[in-house]
């Protein structure tokens, strides 16, 4: 005879792993603004590297919360830089391909490490305007 399986508590989280905190979030506040009001929140909060509601609660009780979902703020302008970049990076790569169908000829080794270089500094600047410094 086999065991029923025990019922799962109506609290028990539905996935395995995470650790409960003692003062779990319970509590929704719902705020009405315009568009505009909206648009300052989410560029403030942005700015701050915080979520919305994480943003909200540091400006209220001065301090994000022990999960508060952190984003780190994104350099446009250095990610639209390094996108013009990538493209270079491809075109090169482009010509290398018609340049080896053509003449069979590959790069040298010096050149290739050259084209190794270039792109390991494309790749460690855009995770640093990520915000993802390795």
């Amino acid at each position: 005879m086999s065991e029923a399986p025990k019922p799962r508590s109506r609290n028990a989280a539905p996935w395995r792993g995470r650790r409960r905190v003692e003062d779990a979030k319970t509590s929704f506040i719902s705020v009405r603004c315009t568009a505009k009001e909206r648009a300052a929140i989410d560029a403030a909060a942005t700015e701050a590297g915080l979520s919305i509601g994480a943003y909200l609660r540091a400006l209220a009780v001065g301090h994000p919360g022990p999960r508060a979902v952190r984003r780190p703020p994104i350099e446009r302008k250095e990610l639209a830089r390094l996108l013009g970049h990538l493209g270079k990076v491809g075109s090169n790569i482009n010509q290398l391909a018609h340049a080896y169908n053509s003449t069979r000829r590959i790069p040298s080794l010096a050149e290739l490490a050259v084209m190794r270089e270039q792109v390991v500094e494309l790749r460690d600047a855009l995770m640093k305007a990520l915000g993802r410094d390795h």
